[in-house]
């Protein structure tokens, strides 16, 4: 819907431009070609960034009996995880910050969405305090959280009604751990 919406204000204002300068209609093709050109640029340069910014934050190692992690560039550290949802659904890549502050996994809104619970689903009957104030949360079951080789089933979790644009994983799964250690910018979790 996006799509056909843009395409239609393209041809309004195409059509516009094009009766407005049909005088001088060499010069609005070339403009017309410069701002194709600046605008494809600028997009290509944006994909180019988020591509350079995910590498940056996302690089782990998962061994047999250790993950290894690289602060980014944020000073956080970053890890994905295929997580399922509700029972009998398929695993869903979720991308966390470990977060040491947070006592459980908190999910954001979509990517619990991502994960099978619907708003109806949910009910925010308790609260946490966050930096950004006190927000509603509703508890929920996650069929199982994978890493690697390594399956942890029936894992609670916590969805957050509040604006959080990246799930946290907190101090009750990564007390599962045998071992963590921080050294500079890099973390290791040992089994």
């Amino acid at each position: 819907a996006q799509i056909v919406y843009l395409v239609l204000l393209g041809t309004v204002l195409g059509s516009y431009a094009l009766v407005a300068m049909r005088q001088q209609l060499g010069q609005f093709v070339r403009m017309l070609l410069l701002w194709g050109l600046l605008f494809t640029g600028v997009m290509a340069g944006w994909g180019l960034w988020q591509s350079v910014m995910l590498r940056s934050i996302t690089v782990q190692q998962t061994g047999e009996d250790a993950i290894d992690l690289r602060r980014g560039r944020d000073g956080a550290f970053r890890l994905t995880l295929e997580v399922t949802g509700r029972e009998g659904m398929e695993p869903q890549p979720i991308h966390f910050i470990v977060d040491t502050g947070a006592t459980d996994i908190v999910l954001t809104r979509a990517d619990a969405e991502a994960l099978g619970f619907t708003e109806s689903d949910l009910a925010y009957l308790g609260t946490a305090r966050t930096a950004n104030g006190v927000v509603r949360t509703a508890r929920v079951t996650l069929d199982g959280v994978h890493i690697g080789a390594r399956q942890h089933p029936n894992i609670r979790a916590l969805v957050n009604e509040g604006e959080l644009h990246v799930s946290l994983l907190g101090m009750t799964f990564l007390s599962r751990f045998s071992r963590i250690e921080m050294t500079g910018d890099r973390l290791r979790l040992e089994y």
